[in-house]
């Protein structure tokens, strides 16, 4: 690489970076605009997040034969301090055609339902899941307020309240997140370098890659080969930040480093790219391969994010390898103004002086006279915190705990679960070959757990159909209801009344209705007797199913409560097969990399340790200071996915300047030596990474909360402990036995 660039003609030296300067500036105009439009290919619903071969998934599919749009259901929960009355019904179901006729409501809006205690009301509005739910949802808000009716208080909850409260959160990621991730990255790098221009080229070569990589996911995601939500879009503007910025820091690094010692800046480039190249390029491939094992993945959530994040990462390493040195050199030494370093032996003299008297040169000059002490010390702390990772509560939490801060569902579900069902709103949906829904009818009222069953009907407005002794039930209440009324009638008032029966059949609402069967299935729908996010309900679930198996095996159950389950139930096993496979695969690429088995070994053990103290760091801060419910199990998965891939950058960047350093001096002089130099920059890398990640803590949202921390911190952890002090002591006490097998092994 160095003899290319100092071999190459004039003309193209001077050519060249110029047309990938005003490439990359090309790229960012035209991407740039494409920051607000992302939003247009990103879809927040809930298919996205399904597991592909979960039975809530077929369900779900199975579902879309029986209506015409696919649908969330929104719960509007009335509630007061006094029984509502008959007046205030009506007042309710008056509004239910113009809230029918919103853009948006994919159906008729169910009667109003009285509770048991006679508090509270609920009516369901079926909201169509791919419209704009968080426009569509205020809507219908202001139709029932507009209706002025008195004596209750409304909040809209269900799947749909709480989706619309989703969208609204990830509303602000093309926006805040972006914005404060930059200006985080910017006023680091003004601390890092104190000079004018590398902050904003460093910065430019963030931007210029981000707007490249969402130029060419757009197209992908509106050609529908790549998927894109709001989860995904959020990290891939992180990790194309952080990672453009870390490669540019190394870049950066060795061409201060190459201009202290050449007067050329060809050559200064040259060396640079001798030194940067094969670095960047391991450890972005290695966040690639990390990335990809994501496809492995039965989580459709999780396998969107390996394309896309690939290709951020692919243009975050394009970017720090053509447009930067390409700036670098059209600016000269004149970048690091007004610090300017000089290869005049008086400059390179200061300069080295200054590194001798450093932070680093401390912590080198500590390492090699202690280097047992400290890396026995700092595995046995870092082992007493990892024990606590088995205390994290990562089997997922209840849908209205997604949202942190205000949330209007969440208080709409708190009035819906004290005063209905905890089910009431979020039904099971069982797939039922025609011929058996009387049989598999027995079977789910005698399942623990269950409330009422109900069919999916033609017919009429609810939607629904009472099956089994429920028609006679209700004729009985209605009966109840006349009899009342007509004991209240004079003998002569009575002469001229219809008879109750004639009075009852009118008042039943289901006469005409007929269960609606599509393909020889029929739907039933299963209120359950707990909240649709607890541990019992999703119970009921796995009961549900083994009880259902002994009528037909081919009913299926699904709905919201089963697909929480089956998408922990995906997450676990994602787990025991990407995790596994990620270690691989960065192994053999360390191995190739460093032309060694025993230190890719030891390096990925102590990464794996710095993950596990990570987690049992946030178990702690999470139960007892934060106090969240718990935590998604992709936590887990994304956590160790993003620390060991770019925790392993810092490896790569520090063991790559020690073998250098080794073929030159020995390894136990060596490591010392890569420790000093690289030390700044992987400190500030460190710090840039953090910070970016930090930056998710903007968006409202439980997950991203929870990643940017564990990112955050295990960054720092990797940082500060296990690669400034574990790594090259464990590496200085065990020495050149490192590098086996390559010959290295023997220049001690």
């Amino acid at each position: 690489m160095r003899e290319a660039i100092e071999g190459a003609p004039k003309w193209l030296r001077l050519v060249l970076p110029v047309v990938l300067i005003f490439v990359w500036f090309g790229a960012g105009a035209i991407g740039g605009p494409y920051f607000g439009k992302i939003e247009e290919v990103a879809d927040n619903g809930f298919v996205g997040f399904l597991p592909e071969s979960a039975e809530s998934t077929k369900v779900n599919e199975q579902l879309e034969k029986f209506r015409d749009d696919t649908t969330l259901p929104g719960i509007v929960v009335f509630y007061g301090d006094k029984n509502i009355s008959e007046k205030t019904l009506k007042e309710i179901d008056a509004v239910a055609e113009v809230v029918a006729e919103i853009d948006g409501v994919g159906g008729d809006v169910s009667p109003a339902q009285l509770s048991d205690d006679k508090m509270a009301a609920l009516v369901v509005v079926p909201l169509v899941s791919d419209s704009a739910l968080d426009e569509v949802v205020p809507e219908v808000i202001k139709s029932y307020e507009d209706a002025g009716i008195d004596d209750v208080e409304f909040k809209l909850t269900g799947p749909a309240g709480f989706a619309a409260d989703l969208n609204k959160a990830f509303s602000g990621i093309d926006g805040i997140l972006l914005l404060t991730a930059l200006a985080v990255v910017f006023v680091i790098l003004i601390v890092v370098y104190r000079s004018i221009f590398l902050p904003i080229i460093v910065l430019l070569t963030s931007i210029f890659a981000l707007s490249a990589s969402i130029l060419v996911i757009w197209y992908l995601a509106k050609s529908d080969i790549v998927a894109l939500n709001g989860q995904v879009q959020g990290i891939l503007f992180i990790l194309v930040i952080g990672a453009a910025t870390d490669y540019s820091l190394l870049f950066v690094a060795r061409y201060r480093e190459a201009l202290y010692e050449n007067t050329s800046k060809l050559k200064a480039i040259a060396e640079s790219y001798k030194g940067a190249f094969e670095p960047i390029l391991a450890s972005g491939g290695t966040v690639i391969v990390g990335l990809m094992c994501l496809l492995l993945s039965d989580l459709g959530s999780n396998k969107a994010l390996a394309p896309v994040g690939s290709i951020g990462v692919a243009f975050a390493m394009l970017s720090a390898l053509t447009f930067l040195p390409s700036m670098l050199y059209a600016l000269g030494k004149w970048s690091f103004w007004p610090f300017v370093p000089s290869a005049k032996p008086e400059a390179a003299k200061k300069h080295k002086a200054r590194l001798e008297r450093g932070f680093w040169h401390k912590v080198g000059t500590f390492v090699e006279k202690y280097y047992r002490p400290t890396w026995i010390a700092t595995t046995l702390v870092l082992a007493v915190f990892a024990v606590f990772s088995f205390q994290l509560k990562a089997d997922g939490v209840e849908q209205s705990e997604f949202i942190l801060g205000e949330s209007t569902a969440r208080e709409g579900q708190t009035q819906l679960n004290e005063h209905f069902p905890g089910g009431s709103g979020s039904p099971a949906d069982v797939i039922v070959p025609e011929g058996e829904v009387a049989a598999a009818l027995k079977v789910i009222e005698a399942t623990e757990g269950t409330d009422s069953v109900v069919a999916l009907a033609t017919g009429v407005d609810a939607g629904i159909k009472p099956l089994g002794g429920y028609e006679e039930d209700i004729k009985a209440e209605i009966r109840n209801e006349v009899e009342k009324e007509y004991s209240n009638l004079s003998s002569f008032e009575r002469q001229f009344a219809p008879s109750v029966d004639s009075v009852v059949s009118n008042a039943y609402p289901f006469k005409d209705a007929e269960i609606k069967v599509v393909d020889g299935l029929a739907v039933l729908q299963v209120t359950l007797a707990n909240e649709p996010d607890s541990q019992a309900a999703k119970d009921t679930i796995v009961a549900l199913r083994e009880n259902l198996d002994g009528v037909d095996t081919s009913i299926t159950v699904g709905g919201p409560t089963a697909i929480q389950y089956d998408t922990i139930v995906a997450s676990q096993r994602d787990r025991a097969v990407i995790i596994p496979t990620v270690l691989v695969a960065i192994t053999i690429i360390l191995m190739l990399l460093l032309r060694s088995i025993v230190a890719p070994i030891l390096l990925l053990a102590s990464t794996v340790l710095s993950f596990a103290t990570t987690l049992g760091i946030a178990a702690i801060l999470f139960n007892n200071v934060f106090d969240f419910p718990g935590a998604d199990p992709t936590v887990i998965l994304f956590g160790f996915v993003f620390l060991v891939a770019l925790g392993i950058d810092y490896n790569i960047f520090l063991m790559t300047r020690v073998r250098e350093e080794s073929i030159k001096s020995g390894t136990q002089r060596g490591v010392i030596k890569g420790l000093v130099v690289t030390g700044g920059v992987i400190t500030s890398a460190g710090i840039v990474l953090a910070a970016t990640f930090a930056a998710l803590g903007v968006i409202p949202i439980l997950f991203l909360f929870q990643i940017a921390f564990i990112v955050a911190f295990g960054v720092l952890l990797d940082t500060f402990v296990v690669r400034s002090l574990l790594v090259p002591a464990l590496i200085r006490d065990i020495g050149s036995f490192v590098w086996w097998p390559s010959k290295l092994k023997d220049k001690k």
